[in-house]
């Protein structure tokens, strides 16, 4: 099990330099020239080639990404043209947190009401609740989460008034405020996964409940909802955890368009402010992050599948 761990670390850790290689080539081919806008109304040919050479960007392109590896490992990783503030500060200690926290909201909600909603349509088969469950699963995976977003704010935000429309407030110092902003953001979010794992659990389960072994649980007594509950979803666990680990970058990126219709103030919106005002180091530091959340992320699903079922254990 140490052998198996160790090389699938290895694995993590040669994808993330690859992806920090690709980012890094792709936006110093971006457009624009981030010492011109440092500079600003500043600007002389003489402060250019002096700020430039300052900055190391007069260096081979080895050597700047060896240079900005070695900055981004140990937190060093510049300061905002625009802002002056260090982007590790902007980046990893005020965005990242809002992002993790609009993620996790959006993952649980869908867990918590896509799992009951995809067993009932699956042990209530072919009847108004399974109708009713396939439609909530068809329009939540064709629904634009942007168009649905706006909907939730016009509806419990500026029609009922029941809910905030933008802003963030951390939980962990106001938990009801914190709460309180994220339900439409969460909603916005979790509606396409909710859908995915209705659908998803759905179809596993029928195919689990028509095997012998629920059979076998049949026969000897056990109580309906253990025999659903306990021996049909241990049976769809592997499924289920391999599709939302794959199903995380498309979270992040339905992070960026939520977090931009609700103005909150996360790694998607930073990306776009940066993307807007040309800072490449900023974006670079977004990319980076979300790629390695995406990536280490499944790393922890690929060992937990060991866990799940003992059939996978390395021997």
């Amino acid at each position: 099990m140490i052998g198996f761990a160790a090389r699938k670390v290895g694995q993590t850790l040669v994808v993330l330099f690859v992806v920090s290689i690709i980012s890094f080539v792709l936006l110093k081919m971006a457009p624009g020239d981030p010492v011109q806008m440092m500079l600003a109304t500043e600007y002389s040919p003489e402060a250019h080639a002096s700020l430039t050479r300052e900055l190391g960007l007069d260096q081979p392109m080895p050597l700047q990404y060896v240079r900005w590896l070695g900055g981004f490992v140990t937190g060093d990783w510049g300061r905002s043209y625009v802002s002056r503030t260090p982007i590790f500060q902007y980046a990893f200690v005020e965005a990242l947190p809002v992002t993790l926290t609009l993620a996790a909201s959006a993952l649980g909600l869908a867990i918590v009401i896509g799992v009951p909603l995809g067993v009932l349509s699956a042990v209530r088969r072919d009847t108004v609740w399974d109708a009713g469950a396939a439609a909530f699963a068809l329009t939540g995976t064709a629904f634009p989460s942007f168009y649905l977003g706006i909907l939730l704010i016009w509806i419990f935000g500026v029609w009922l008034g029941l809910f905030p429309t933008m802003g963030f407030v951390p939980p962990w110092q106001d938990p009801w405020g914190g709460i309180y902003h994220m339900i439409l953001p969460a909603l916005t979010l979790s509606t396409y996964f909710m859908a995915m794992i209705v659908r998803l659990v759905r179809a596993n389960l029928i195919e689990v409940l028509d095997k012998p072994f629920i059979a076998a649980a049949r026969a000897r007594g056990e109580p309906n909802g253990r025999v659903v509950w306990v021996h049909g979803m241990r049976n769809i666990l592997l499924p289920l955890v391999t599709i939302l680990g794959l199903q995380l970058g498309t979270l992040l990126q339905g992070a960026v368009l939520t977090e931009t219709v609700f103005s909150l103030p996360g790694v998607g919106q930073m990306i776009t402010n940066a993307v807007l005002n040309r800072e490449y180091q900023v974006v670079q530091a977004g990319v980076m992050m979300t790629g390695c959340l995406f990536i280490v992320t499944n790393l922890v699903i690929d060992l937990s599948y060991p866990l799940l079922d003992p059939r996978l254990r390395p021997r």
